[in-house]
């Protein structure tokens, strides 16, 4: 004969059996009156637990349990939501200059703890923390990526992030047209690419979402979370998109189709991150195009940088190049993945020492998702940097983790 509960009792979620005594009801069929005994016209309604007992064993339940794991979580938003993302990694490295240093190493490349405390559904504070590898004693610290407050619908279809933010392109096109940033960084912050910018920054950056065109246009310092600011100048950035299919209001995933035409660039006259050939602050003055293809099926994508009136990182950032990549995925959960660049630097004295030079980079890999949270790549990345006088191919093994 079933019970039936009459209260929400929170212990039933831990799937713990009731203690408390059950009470068999009838009811009258005639006068629809309730009995705790048999008799004549009545009918038996089941087995019944006392709320106000329940809710007593309840209480005692989860204090023994709070007590057993000694854990409590308290804040003053009503929700918190913790996250993380790892990229583990493998490399072996054939060095091709005049050095000859190979190197077999284990890597921890990203190590992302992040929590976001909503006070309603659209508008949070975020904290993402990272680890790196110091310079000065080859120990590990934990660096600041992202602190700020996102405030959703502050103009018509706009939200706005204030802090220390996303800057307004690369986390854009880690999210549509290069998805391996586990393996290598975007074209335009590659080392071995444009080598231009870096992801975060303290300011504030606008983010419009219509269906049919999206953007971000941004105020920051200018040096990124890895560089000290000086002086008034303030760098101003942007990205303009427009969502061919309909999708600028949509979190797109690999099995979606879009179709994406972006303009993108920085404008700062006072850069302090790194200096001019001279010494003095830099110009970082630089515009893109971008385009991207999606469906489930495959990817393509394309990247044309102008950077030529920067005098940016002593003038290796003063240049132009292009980028190609693509991803077809025949079967489910595998994916082959390629991408080439090609940076040059131009040929006049604001360049420096680097005028002229060139640089080239290609990646063929293999990615299979083990499961919904973990990714596993295989790769080889091969490089030509004259400017960096580095030269190299590498063999890759990564796991990417989100949790």
């Amino acid at each position: 004969m079933k019970k039936i509960m009459i209260s929400a009792a929170t212990v039933a979620a831990l799937s713990v059996a009731a203690a408390a005594a059950p009470v068999t009801l009838y009811q009258d069929t005639v006068t629809g009156a309730i009995y705790t005994k048999p008799g004549e016209n009545r009918v038996e309604l089941g087995d019944f637990i006392s709320a106000k007992e329940q809710y007593v064993e309840d209480q005692t339940m989860l204090s023994k349990l709070n007590k057993k794991l000694g854990v409590k979580v308290k804040a003053k938003v009503p929700v918190l939501k913790f996250s993380g993302k790892h990229y583990i990694g493998y490399t072996y490295t054939d060095d091709k200059t005049y050095a000859n240093e190979d190197s077999s190493t284990f890597e921890t490349r990203r190590n992302y703890l992040q929590v976001k405390a909503y006070w309603n559904k659209k508008d949070y504070m975020r904290l993402t923390l990272d680890t790196y590898q110091n310079d000065t004693d080859d120990s590990w610290a934990v660096r600041l990526k992202y602190a700020y407050i996102f405030i959703s619908d502050i103009l018509p279809y706009t939200g706005v992030e204030f802090g220390q933010s996303h800057r307004s392109w690369i986390d854009w096109e880690e999210h549509h047209g290069w998805w391996y940033r586990s393996i290598s960084k975007t074209f335009i912050e590659d080392k071995h690419a444009a080598d231009l910018t870096n992801s975060a920054d303290i300011g504030v950056n606008f983010k419009t979402k219509t269906p049919y065109f999206s953007s971000e246009i941004g105020v920051y310092n200018g040096e990124g979370y890895h560089g000290k600011h000086e002086g008034t100048e303030m760098s101003y950035e942007w990205r303009l998109t427009a969502n061919v299919l309909g999708t600028g209001k949509k979190k797109v995933h690999m099995d979606d189709e879009y179709l994406d035409i972006s303009f993108t660039g920085q404008y700062n006259n006072d850069n302090y991150y790194k200096t001019d050939y001279l010494g003095n602050p830099s110009k970082k003055q630089w515009w893109g195009i971008h385009a991207v293809y999606n469906q489930p099926m495959f990817l393509v994508a394309g990247m044309y940088v102008d950077s030529s009136s920067s005098t940016y990182n002593s003038g290796k950032g003063r240049g132009t190049g292009y980028s190609f990549n693509g991803e077809f995925r025949p079967v489910k959960k595998w994916s082959i993945l390629g991408r080439y660049d090609y940076w040059e630097v131009e040929n006049d004295m604001e360049a420096g020492s680097y005028a002229g030079k060139e640089k080239t980079q290609y990646i063929v890999g293999v990615a299979y998702d083990y499961n919904k949270n973990v990714k596993l790549i295989g790769n080889l990345t091969s490089y030509d940097d004259k400017v960096n006088k580095a030269e190299a191919d590498k063999i890759m093994f990564t796991a990417e983790v989100h949790w």
